[in-house]
């Protein structure tokens, strides 16, 4: 058995999961829906406020969609309950961020400014202090969207490893290599 896949979900008050015929799952809670369409062969059992996924049979590909949907389904019940946040640094001189709504126009050591569109289910917002970093914090309930959107932010000046400059994910740790040594 798989140790994610057999592992149930409790659902948390105000919570509320549906299944479709066509294996359409709908998470309703306190901080909005999501849904996602399941494999077919694979049954969600909603019991009690507990969620399981349950396979047909023990073959490879079953096993292998048993956990992928009950992490799926696991991040969907944290998303409508609590939400996800990820915040991205900007280090280097020059360096800014600022955001009009849900436009974020970065300033990353390029001729022009990057001008980048929030998608709408996410919510953004930029933080300047004085002897700090340049910050970037994005949240939503979509786990995946909220990580694409911030690995392609992250992708338009990835950290450099001589000295560390570029965008990077606050808790990202970039090591450094030793730069050219003058020899003789």
């Amino acid at each position: 058995m798989s140790r994610i896949g057999k592992s149930p979900i409790k659902l948390a008050s105000g919570v509320t999961v549906t299944v479709s015929p066509s294996n359409e799952v709908t998470v309703k809670g306190p901080k909005g829906e999501l849904k996602k369409n399941i494999d077919r062969e694979m049954k969600i059992e909603v019991k009690d406020g507990v969620l399981t996924v349950i396979r047909p049979t023990e073959q490879i590909r079953h096993k292998a969609l048993h956990g992928l949907y009950r992490a799926l389904l696991a991040n969907m019940v944290q998303g409508v309950t609590e939400g996800f946040k990820k915040q991205l640094e900007l280090v280097g001189v020059g360096y800014k961020a600022a955001n009009n709504g849900q436009l974020l126009d970065l300033a990353l050591g390029y001729s022009h400014n990057i001008v980048f569109e929030i998608p709408k289910e996410l919510k953004v917002a930029t933080l300047t202090e004085k002897g700090q970093n340049p910050k970037i914090m994005l949240e939503g309930i979509d786990n995946q969207l909220l990580g694409q959107v911030a690995a392609k932010i992250r992708g338009l000046r990835k950290p450099e490893p001589y000295k560390g400059k570029g965008v990077r994910y606050s808790d990202e740790v970039v090591r450094k290599k030793a730069g050219k040594s003058a020899g003789k």
